[in-house]
Protein backbone atom coordinates (compact mmCIF):
# COMPACT_ATOMS: atom_id res chain seq x y z
CA UNK A 1 0.00 0.00 0.00
CA UNK A 2 2.84 2.41 0.78
CA UNK A 3 4.30 1.74 -2.66
CA UNK A 4 1.01 2.85 -4.19
CA UNK A 5 0.43 5.89 -1.99
CA UNK A 6 3.92 7.43 -2.23
CA UNK A 7 3.97 7.86 -6.00
CA UNK A 8 0.44 9.26 -5.87
CA UNK A 9 1.42 11.71 -3.12
CA UNK A 10 4.48 12.78 -5.11
CA UNK A 11 2.37 13.37 -8.21
CA UNK A 12 -0.14 15.44 -6.23
CA UNK A 13 2.62 17.49 -4.62
CA UNK A 14 4.25 18.10 -7.99
CA UNK A 15 0.93 19.05 -9.50
CA UNK A 16 0.38 21.61 -6.75
CA UNK A 17 3.48 23.48 -7.88
CA UNK A 18 2.65 25.81 -10.69
CA UNK A 19 5.24 26.54 -13.26
CA UNK A 20 5.38 29.95 -14.86
CA UNK A 21 4.09 30.06 -18.42
CA UNK A 22 6.73 29.78 -21.10
CA UNK A 23 7.91 33.08 -22.52
CA UNK A 24 6.09 34.34 -25.59
CA UNK A 25 7.73 33.32 -28.84
CA UNK A 26 7.49 34.87 -32.28
CA UNK A 27 9.30 34.83 -35.59
CA UNK A 28 9.69 37.13 -38.53
CA UNK A 29 8.63 35.98 -42.00
CA UNK A 30 11.35 35.00 -44.45
CA UNK A 31 10.95 38.20 -46.46
CA UNK A 32 11.77 40.29 -43.37
CA UNK A 33 15.48 39.66 -43.75
CA UNK A 34 16.09 39.48 -47.49
CA UNK A 35 19.77 40.19 -48.00
CA UNK A 36 20.47 40.11 -44.27
CA UNK A 37 21.82 37.06 -42.56
CA UNK A 38 20.68 37.84 -39.04
CA UNK A 39 17.09 38.81 -38.29
CA UNK A 40 18.10 40.37 -34.97
CA UNK A 41 20.65 42.70 -36.52
CA UNK A 42 18.34 43.48 -39.42
CA UNK A 43 15.38 44.35 -37.18
CA UNK A 44 17.54 46.45 -34.86
CA UNK A 45 19.12 48.37 -37.73
CA UNK A 46 15.81 48.94 -39.53
CA UNK A 47 13.86 50.07 -36.49
CA UNK A 48 16.53 52.39 -35.14
CA UNK A 49 16.42 54.29 -38.44
CA UNK A 50 12.67 54.04 -39.04
CA UNK A 51 11.64 55.46 -35.68
CA UNK A 52 14.32 58.14 -35.51
CA UNK A 53 11.93 60.65 -37.10
CA UNK A 54 8.20 60.48 -37.82
CA UNK A 55 8.92 62.06 -41.22
CA UNK A 56 10.68 58.87 -42.37
CA UNK A 57 7.46 56.84 -42.16
CA UNK A 58 4.92 59.58 -42.96
CA UNK A 59 2.76 58.52 -45.89
CA UNK A 60 4.58 55.17 -46.08
CA UNK A 61 2.24 52.65 -44.46
CA UNK A 62 4.05 49.58 -45.85
CA UNK A 63 7.36 50.66 -44.30
CA UNK A 64 5.60 51.63 -41.06
CA UNK A 65 3.91 48.21 -40.92
CA UNK A 66 7.26 46.43 -41.35
CA UNK A 67 8.96 48.62 -38.73
CA UNK A 68 6.21 48.06 -36.16
CA UNK A 69 6.22 44.32 -36.88
CA UNK A 70 9.98 44.23 -36.35
CA UNK A 71 9.64 46.12 -33.06
CA UNK A 72 6.92 43.68 -32.03
CA UNK A 73 9.32 40.83 -32.72
CA UNK A 74 12.19 42.54 -30.88
CA UNK A 75 9.97 43.02 -27.82
CA UNK A 76 9.56 39.24 -27.65
CA UNK A 77 13.03 38.23 -28.92
CA UNK A 78 15.37 40.43 -26.91
CA UNK A 79 14.46 39.15 -23.43
CA UNK A 80 14.80 35.49 -24.47
CA UNK A 81 17.68 35.53 -26.97
CA UNK A 82 20.59 33.57 -25.45
CA UNK A 83 23.10 35.72 -27.35
CA UNK A 84 21.95 38.74 -25.36
CA UNK A 85 22.31 37.46 -21.80
CA UNK A 86 24.79 40.21 -20.96
CA UNK A 87 22.45 42.97 -22.14
CA UNK A 88 21.11 45.28 -19.47
CA UNK A 89 17.79 44.09 -18.04
CA UNK A 90 16.44 47.62 -18.46
CA UNK A 91 15.91 46.91 -22.17
CA UNK A 92 13.09 44.51 -21.22
CA UNK A 93 11.15 47.22 -19.40
CA UNK A 94 11.92 49.73 -22.11
CA UNK A 95 10.63 47.37 -24.82
CA UNK A 96 7.45 46.70 -22.81
CA UNK A 97 6.75 50.43 -22.48
CA UNK A 98 7.48 50.99 -26.17
CA UNK A 99 5.22 48.09 -27.10
CA UNK A 100 2.35 49.67 -25.21
CA UNK A 101 3.07 52.95 -27.04
CA UNK A 102 3.03 51.59 -30.61
CA UNK A 103 0.07 49.35 -29.86
CA UNK A 104 -1.92 52.33 -28.57
CA UNK A 105 -0.89 54.43 -31.59
CA UNK A 106 -2.11 51.77 -34.02
CA UNK A 107 -5.09 50.51 -32.05
CA UNK A 108 -3.61 47.03 -31.61
CA UNK A 109 -5.32 45.02 -28.88
CA UNK A 110 -3.11 45.30 -25.78
CA UNK A 111 -3.35 41.59 -24.99
CA UNK A 112 -2.73 40.34 -28.56
CA UNK A 113 0.00 37.78 -29.03
CA UNK A 114 2.97 39.01 -31.05
CA UNK A 115 2.81 36.48 -33.90
CA UNK A 116 -0.64 37.48 -35.24
CA UNK A 117 0.40 41.13 -35.03
CA UNK A 118 3.61 40.46 -36.97
CA UNK A 119 1.90 38.27 -39.56
CA UNK A 120 -0.92 40.77 -40.17
CA UNK A 121 1.39 43.77 -40.47
CA UNK A 122 3.68 41.97 -42.93
CA UNK A 123 0.67 40.80 -44.95
CA UNK A 124 -0.57 44.39 -45.12
CA UNK A 125 2.88 45.64 -46.15
CA UNK A 126 3.05 43.04 -48.93
CA UNK A 127 -0.44 43.93 -50.18
CA UNK A 128 0.42 47.63 -50.21
CA UNK A 129 3.77 47.13 -51.93
CA UNK A 130 2.50 44.72 -54.58
CA UNK A 131 -0.80 46.56 -55.05
CA UNK A 132 -2.50 43.20 -54.99
CA UNK A 133 -5.21 42.30 -52.54
CA UNK A 134 -6.82 44.45 -49.90
CA UNK A 135 -4.36 45.53 -47.22
CA UNK A 136 -7.21 46.55 -44.92
CA UNK A 137 -8.54 42.99 -45.01
CA UNK A 138 -5.23 41.68 -43.63
CA UNK A 139 -5.71 43.95 -40.61
CA UNK A 140 -9.36 43.15 -39.96
CA UNK A 141 -8.87 40.65 -37.17
CA UNK A 142 -9.47 40.82 -33.41
CA UNK A 143 -5.86 42.00 -33.18
CA UNK A 144 -6.95 45.31 -34.73
CA UNK A 145 -10.32 46.01 -33.08
CA UNK A 146 -10.82 49.35 -34.85
CA UNK A 147 -10.61 47.65 -38.24
CA UNK A 148 -8.22 47.45 -41.11
CA UNK A 149 -8.90 50.80 -42.73
CA UNK A 150 -8.42 52.70 -39.46
CA UNK A 151 -5.15 50.83 -38.89
CA UNK A 152 -3.91 51.66 -42.40
CA UNK A 153 -4.70 55.31 -41.81
CA UNK A 154 -2.77 55.23 -38.57
CA UNK A 155 0.18 53.49 -40.26
CA UNK A 156 0.30 56.27 -42.85
CA UNK A 157 0.22 58.97 -40.17
CA UNK A 158 2.18 57.53 -37.27
CA UNK A 159 2.77 60.11 -34.58
CA UNK A 160 6.10 60.58 -32.89
CA UNK A 161 6.78 57.46 -30.84
CA UNK A 162 9.51 58.56 -28.41
CA UNK A 163 9.47 55.39 -26.29
CA UNK A 164 9.67 53.25 -29.41
CA UNK A 165 12.54 55.33 -30.77
CA UNK A 166 14.36 55.10 -27.46
CA UNK A 167 13.89 51.32 -27.29
CA UNK A 168 15.17 50.94 -30.86
CA UNK A 169 18.26 53.03 -30.06
CA UNK A 170 18.84 51.06 -26.85
CA UNK A 171 18.61 47.82 -28.85
CA UNK A 172 21.25 49.17 -31.23
CA UNK A 173 23.46 50.12 -28.29
CA UNK A 174 22.96 46.66 -26.76
CA UNK A 175 24.14 44.99 -29.95
CA UNK A 176 27.18 47.28 -30.14
CA UNK A 177 27.98 46.65 -26.48
CA UNK A 178 27.69 42.90 -27.01
CA UNK A 179 29.98 43.11 -30.03
CA UNK A 180 32.59 45.09 -28.14
CA UNK A 181 32.62 42.54 -25.30
CA UNK A 182 33.27 39.59 -27.54
CA UNK A 183 35.53 38.53 -30.31
CA UNK A 184 32.63 37.76 -32.62
CA UNK A 185 29.66 39.58 -33.98
CA UNK A 186 26.11 38.49 -33.38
Amino acid sequence: MIRTVLPLAAMLAFGACTLPPPPEAASLPADAVIGAGDPLRSAVANTSVAFSSPALLAGRPAQAARAVAQMEWLAVEMPTNPRLTSVSPSIIGQMAAARAEWRAALGIAPNAQAQPVIDSLYAAARAISSRQGDPAATLASPVFPQGGQATLTRLATLPSLPLTNSAAVTATDAIRQRDSQSNFRL
